[in-house]
């Protein structure tokens, strides 16, 4: 069995996986000033309740350096192996274009490689969370560059504590488009908002490209948002998970 995590600004994503088939899923809550103890204790829980007998292999990506080490320490402690940590040697077959390649979150690399292994090329990725990030990937499979925005969650949050008479709200679809209430005028924004926001940027991406490509979402809220938008796109939740384990064979069954 390999472990897979995902660390986050907000959540940790933990995937169990048996070969390509993905075994069972969770999420913790990402917080720099918990003990290795402490994720181990709920690394631990997470594996007995799905019935996790043992872990051969883990792989871990992570946009939260202060967290990287007290995962890694949880995982030997719990699972006995030191886990692969997706970062500069780490073998993705990924070519990343960018000014500066060492940029490129680890949950975006993770989620690139999946696409190229996963979806017709060119593609456009969007990874809806903390922040909403898109991903381009040309028809050879480089990683071009993208976009950064604010999350859908982080921008509800900022103007409900920013504002003296906006309520925190959950993410959902208005009633109707033309709100006549508050609650849906932030909904209307916040996730229609979004979902018109993402078709004019792969408008704009598209052109620039010069073909049409391949339109993924994943995280969070991709699948609230996926509802939302005209046209052809895919929703993966587990996109980066599947990712981190194309990346964990990459440098570990070939080594044979």
């Amino acid at each position: 069995m390999l472990l897979a995590v995902d660390i986050g600004n907000t959540d940790i994503v933990m995937g169990v996986l048996n070969g390509k088939n993905l075994v069972c899923s969770g999420r913790l809550s990402a917080h720099v000033g918990e003990t290795e103890i402490e994720y181990s204790i709920k690394l631990k829980a997470f594996l007995e309740i799905n019935g996790i007998k043992s872990i051969e292999g883990a792989v871990i990506s992570s946009v939260v350096p202060a967290l990287v080490r007290t995962f890694i320490k949880s995982v030997e402690l719990v699972c006995g192996i030191t886990p692969l940590t997706v970062g500069p040697g780490v073998k993705t077959g990924l070519n990343i274009k960018l000014d500066n390649p060492a940029e490129t979150g680890a949950d975006i690399v993770a989620g690139d490689v999946a696409v190229i292994n996963k979806y017709k090329l060119p593609a456009i990725v969007f990874n809806l969370g903390t922040a909403t990030t898109a991903s381009v990937i040309d028809k050879t499979g480089a990683h071009l560059g993208g976009a950064i925005s604010c999350g859908v969650k982080t921008g509800i949050n900022s103007i409900s504590s920013g504002t003296a008479q906006l309520p925190q709200i959950d993410i959902s679809a208005p009633s109707k488009l033309i709100a006549s209430n508050t609650v849906d005028a932030m909904k209307c924004g916040s996730v229609v908002g979004t979902a018109a926001m993402i078709e004019g940027l792969v408008a704009r991406f598209e052109k620039e490209l010069g073909e049409k490509a391949s339109v993924i979402l994943t995280g969070d809220f991709g699948k609230t948002i996926a509802k939302e938008i005209g046209g052809s796109v895919i929703y993966d939740e587990h996109l980066i998970i599947d990712g981190l384990r194309i990346i964990y064979e990459k440098n570990t069954l070939r080594k044979g």
